[in-house]
């Protein structure tokens, strides 16, 4: 749901206000031949004031010379995942996003704080962050200081096989990691903190890229290739939980439900642990489907999905996995 107002200070502002959530659920019998029927959910807001120029010190509007705004935000996510905890996230950011070409765009955040906070946990929860320490400095309350750039590709409407490319880049804590070692603190230094928690150090790099094959009007192959690796170091271990990689689930490997395939050849003996240990650096994701018109306006598909995930660094916890 989202409230706008447009045009708020009478030169193409926008003021909106959004909000929004998901709930999943899983009800089949799991690896161990129980249902553990899971319940979790999330809900969120933002709160976005966004300008159609370039807002930033020393540009002006005459020496920027293709379409661009800027945006700011400030939001909130609280995660409930059933009988183990439920994290609060808050966040604010400054982005800009402009095109010369309707082709390619590009989207870069200057400036993005997150703070991650677990508020409650349950017994089994905690017993699970005892024994794998990796996943436990993922999970932990820590500061997020990050930017990010995004390209995106995206071939002309007339093409008769349309294809669509994104390139993205994150990195956090470097600079705040620099700034510490200004202050004569080595950069490999670990327990370092911004406001009295720890903060996360990592590189992110992923690739998707679409192709759209149309044989007739009514009969087309859609093929997907998705790439990514995120590596963390420094301050950190382990890259922060919301930052992982993961497949499963209605827009990945359809076969298999949400988390729940992987890292590597590792098999969790417990599926109701699958969302948190089933996650990894590495990802690679394939999907094509042939989609055909059957009669009138009833349409069907049928689609092949691969992939995995797989951990950078060996983790004695998940045999296989890396």
């Amino acid at each position: 749901y989202e409230l706008a107002k447009r045009n708020a200070f009478r030169g193409g502002e926008k003021v909106s206000f959004k909000i929004f959530g998901s709930y999943e659920w899983q009800t089949g019998a799991g690896n161990a031949g129980h249902n553990p029927l899971l319940n979790s959910y999330e809900i969120g807001t933002q709160l976005a004031l966004r300008f159609p120029r370039v807002v930033f010190p020393g540009i002006s509007r005459r020496r920027v010379r293709h379409y661009a705004t800027t945006q700011f935000t400030l939001d909130a996510d609280w995660k409930n995942r059933s009988n183990f905890f439920n994290m609060v996230s808050f966040g604010l950011g400054a982005t800009y996003h402009w095109y010369k070409r309707e082709t390619s765009q590009h989207e870069l955040t200057l400036f993005n704080l997150e703070f991650d906070k677990l508020n409650h946990t349950t017994p089994a929860f905690d017993s699970i962050m005892q024994a794998n320490p990796a996943l436990y400095v993922s999970m932990r309350d820590q500061f997020v200081p990050s930017l990010s750039y995004t390209f995106t590709y995206q071939s002309r409407t007339w093409r008769s096989h349309p294809w669509w490319v994104q390139l993205s880049f994150k990195e956090a804590g470097n600079l705040t990691s620099l700034g510490y070692a200004l202050a004569g603190q080595k950069l490999t230094q670990r327990g370092k903190k911004l406001f009295g928690n720890p903060f996360a150090q990592y590189v992110k790099f992923t690739a998707e890229a679409h192709k759209l094959f149309k044989f007739t009007p009514d009969t087309k192959l859609a093929a997907r290739l998705f790439g990514g690796i995120v590596y963390s170091y420094g301050n950190s271990n382990a890259v922060p939980y919301n930052d992982q990689f993961y497949v499963g689930g209605a827009n990945s490997i359809r076969a298999f439900t949400v988390r729940s395939v992987g890292p590597g050849r590792y098999k969790p003996d417990k599926s109701r642990y699958s969302y948190m240990d089933q996650t990894g650096d590495v990802k690679l994701e394939a999907n094509v489907e042939l989609r055909t018109r059957l009669m009138g306006d009833l349409h069907g598909a049928v689609f092949l999905d691969a992939g995995n995930v797989w951990t950078l660094r060996a983790d004695p916890q998940r045999p296989g996995s890396q």
